[in-house]
């Protein structure tokens, strides 16, 4: 499409920009939905070893899944390249390889789960409560990997070919089915953190059920590439090395980032359970503004990989216009709401000390969410062309130079406040180093 035509087109795109980005919130806040309603049921019990438990076992199953989001964002990217090309055999190809992919490295992890969940806990900072809770619902979840791998895979292909409507129904699926078995394991059956972390493992299989239902029923409607055909052509070596080079970048870009957010909340736990409570919760309303926003980058991640082919660079600065000034609306608006209607976060807990605490750091949220949400959509925008090795060092440099000196330094002196500038600093990292790529490019 020409840019005088482009122009003309220009309200139609937006309006299909909305309808992806509507689908993609409503399935994004799925996810972080379910983790506030496990936080609810934890955090109401009488202990509260059990909330600071889980906070800490999620630090490694951050490591252990979204270390590997690159099996979502790598085939979102590609999936989406492949549309715009209209590749439809090689869409088949990328689904089964990184299945394949995704398969392999579950098996390691069950495998190697002891070793894992051993040293993952004997480097973080718990108490004895704390991390008795953490290992309980470590056991519950690690059986989940299978499912959740193979779901990042399913998510990823389905948003690169902009199919809304079906990531919005397993996004539904799996928040449903992880809130109803949280209410029989917790509440009724009383099995505290294990049986939170098993609710969550086994909702992950259901979601994997219908996922893949879906796929049969793309298969039999196309019914244009024999599995044959497509079996013979799915390990072919250099199109698995491109593959390969991909994931890792963004697999250094994401082990950067887990990282930094894993950092945040192990010093955290240096300053008490009350700090280490509160920051938990204020991390949780971080991670629902980000689904809500990475709706954005993810319909942004999807148009730039299908404009990726088209040498006109106007319709993706007209695309990245478009998604950051609508990321950027969100991000503002949910750290005002939260900072105006504290009561908001009675409905996670009813600690009173844990709740003077979040009164204290709460206002962070404003600029952690601002300057955050540009970084979400820029992030969407490389990953959508595929442009992983930019990823990897925007997020090597943030986390290297602008999070981690300040975050040293709040352990030392004992500051909160500076540990919560720390993250500040990873947003205006990430900010900066994007911003710049995208100048380079946009030059060149």
């Amino acid at each position: 499409m020409s840019v005088s035509r482009f122009h003309e087109h220009w309200p139609s795109f937006t309006a299909e920009f909305l309808r992806l980005s509507a689908a993609n919130i409503l399935s994004n806040l799925m996810v972080p939905l379910a983790s506030l309603v496990d936080t609810a049921f934890l955090g109401h019990l009488s202990e509260i070893d059990h909330l600071g438990g889980v906070a800490l076992a999620t630090i490694l199953f951050n490591y252990l899944y979204w270390s590997f989001g690159f099996l979502r964002m790598g085939t979102t990217g590609l999936a989406a390249q492949a549309m715009g090309k209209g590749e439809a055999e090689e869409l088949w190809l990328l689904l089964g390889r990184s299945g394949g992919i995704a398969i392999a490295i579950a098996a390691a992890i069950l495998l190697l789960q002891w070793p894992i969940r051993e040293l993952g806990f004997g480097l973080l900072s718990a108490t004895a409560g704390v991390e008795a809770s953490g290992m309980a619902f470590f056991q519950g979840r690690i059986w989940g990997a299978p499912a959740v791998l193979l779901n990042f895979v399913l998510l990823g292909w389905f948003l690169g070919q902009g199919q809304g409507r079906r990531v919005l129904v397993l996004a539904a699926i799996a928040s449903g089915a992880n809130i109803l078995l949280d209410y029989a394991f917790v509440v009724r059956f009383e099995w505290a953190s294990f049986g939170a972390g098993l609710a969550t493992a086994l909702s992950q299989y259901v979601t994997l059920g219908m996922g893949l239902g879906f796929v049969l029923q793309q298969w039999r409607s196309q019914q244009t590439h024999p599995w044959r055909t497509v079996q013979q052509k799915l390990w072919h070596w250099p199109a698995l090395k491109a593959l390969f080079a991909l994931n890792r970048d963004i697999l250094i870009r994401s082990f950067a980032l887990v990282t930094a957010f894993s950092l945040f909340t192990n010093f955290s736990s240096g300053f008490g359970e009350t700090v280490l409570a509160a920051n938990t919760l204020l991390l949780q309303v971080i991670s629902v503004a980000a689904y809500f926003i990475d709706g954005f980058a993810f319909t942004t991640e999807t148009f730039a990989g299908q404009f990726a082919a088209d040498p006109t660079f106007q319709r993706r600065r007209q695309l990245l216009k478009l998604g950051l000034g609508l990321s950027l609306f969100c991000g503002l608006g949910f750290g005002i709401l939260f900072i105006c209607v504290p009561q908001l976060f009675h409905l996670l807990t009813h600690h009173q000390p844990v709740l003077n605490a979040i009164s204290q750091y709460k206002n962070w949220l404003l600029p952690v969410l601002g300057i955050g949400s540009i970084a979400y959509l820029l992030d969407g925008y490389f990953l959508g062309l595929t442009k992983g090795r930019i990823l990897r060092n925007a997020s090597l440099i943030s986390t290297g130079c602008f999070f981690l000196p300040l975050a040293i330094i709040a352990t030392q002196t004992h500051r909160v406040e500076m540990l919560w500038l720390a993250l500040t600093g990873l947003m205006v990292g990430r900010v900066l180093t994007l911003s710049w790529a995208f100048l380079t490019l946009a030059r060149v």
